[in-house]
């Protein structure tokens, strides 16, 4: 149990490093909920009825730099406007709460936040749909602010693996690695995120610049796709990149996962699709969860991920990705924004050093994404931007 010196001693060390969670997605909560009217809800105020996130409690959780989300559903036929209305989103909150939330484009930038002791906010991009197939819309995206994207969510695209669709194209396509250089050109961050393990490996076999992990833990300490497997996170070093633990419950809790799977077959049993959200089919999820309780992750249970990843990774190379806004179920502990001290307080009690937590909270981040600029430098003295197609270069 975390103590409550190693609580103090957590906020302490947040105030000086705070913590570059690398995935909220508030944006696509404010369009589902309340299609984007900020008045409604007013993130200046208390919203723990509505949402993981508000300014008090990422002020509480002594969170610095804030990726936001401009994610939309893969299977939108409107993929390209529908990011651009989250990109919208995420430009009206900065400029709304201007005291609290900062623009934030480069690592400079996000030190400048530090300093200055506003929250730095950037924006990265879920999925390669968001492109559909073009490099020009992958530029404009960086225009505007983009900063990472996430290659696939959870559909293949046409040009890479997701790691929840049945294999496509073997990992990455030939246009997908252009997509790779052309981002590393930019100083756009990869995110493997979501991506198959093949996606993941012949993402690294391309890229030139580090990669990131937005969203995602171990699949050693939990077996699920959506994780990294050992052999990625050993390639981390040699790329410069960073894995960012998320804390979802089905992604770091072997039971869960196991639950999802029987609760997945029920579904299917009785007739329904596993999502669907029917009356019919939502009285058939709640009898068997009434039968079988939803196992609990915890605080220590995200600690256990980030023990192993350490290890196998070592502490450059590690960061944080809470994905807050987009899952129904967090871990106790760390419910909401504010529950990163818990987090920081438990790895303390680990033994983690305070220079490691340093890094695992910001200095990580702040380095890769300079590494990403100073690599687009080099990239950009060398070549123009990249005209391919998918036709041209996939067949």
């Amino acid at each position: 149990m975390t103590s409550v010196s190693s609580l103090e001693q957590a906020r302490e060390l947040l105030r000086e490093f705070p913590v570059v969670d690398g995935h909220n997605d508030l944006p696509w909560a404010l369009r589902e909920q309340v299609r984007y009217d900020l008045d409604a809800r007013d993130i200046a105020t208390a919203q723990n009825a509505h949402l993981h996130t508000d300014i008090p409690r990422l002020r509480e959780g002594g969170v610095g730099a804030q990726y936001w989300s401009v994610y939309v559903r893969s299977d939108l036929p409107d993929a390209v406007p529908a990011t651009l209305e989250q990109i919208d989103c995420v430009r009206q909150l900065i400029a709304r709460y201007g005291n609290e939330l900062r623009p934030a484009l480069t690592a400079a930038d996000m030190e400048a936040g530090r300093r200055e002791g506003r929250i730095a906010s950037l924006m990265g991009a879920e999925g390669g749909h968001s492109i559909a197939n073009s490099l020009g819309t992958l530029r404009q995206l960086y225009e505007l602010g983009v900063r990472y994207l996430t290659l696939t969510h959870n559909d293949n695209v046409a040009w890479a693996d997701s790691a929840t669709d049945e294999p496509g194209v073997g990992g990455l396509s030939e246009f997908g690695r252009e997509v790779v250089r052309e981002m590393n050109r930019l100083g756009m961050l990869v995110d493997l995120s979501h991506v198959a393990a093949t996606t993941m490996r012949h993402a690294l076999d391309t890229s030139v610049a580090p990669v990131i992990f937005s969203h995602s833990s171990s699949r050693a300490v939990c077996d699920h796709p959506r994780n990294i497997p050992d052999d990625v996170l050993e390639r981390l070093p040699g790329n410069g990149g960073m894995a960012m633990v998320t804390f979802v419950p089905k992604f770091v809790l072997q039971a869960a996962v196991d639950w999802t799977a029987a609760a997945d077959d029920n579904m299917r049993a009785h007739g329904f699709h596993h999502l669907a959200t029917t009356p019919e089919a939502m009285k058939v999820h709640r009898a068997f969860e009434e039968s079988n309780p939803r196992p609990v992750a915890t605080v220590s249970t995200v600690a256990d991920h980030l023990d192993h990843m350490r290890e196998v990774a070592g502490i450059d190379h590690l960061g944080i990705g809470g994905d807050y806004d987009g899952t129904a179920f967090t871990p106790d502990g760390l419910g909401d924004v504010s529950g990163y001290p818990n987090l920081i307080a438990e790895l303390l009690d680990r033994s983690w050093s305070k220079a490691d937590l340093a890094k695992l909270t910001w200095g990580n981040a702040v380095r890769v994404l300079g590494a990403a600029e100073d690599v687009a430098r080099e990239e950009r003295g060398r070549r123009g931007p990249s005209n391919a197609t998918l036709e041209e270069l996939d067949g």
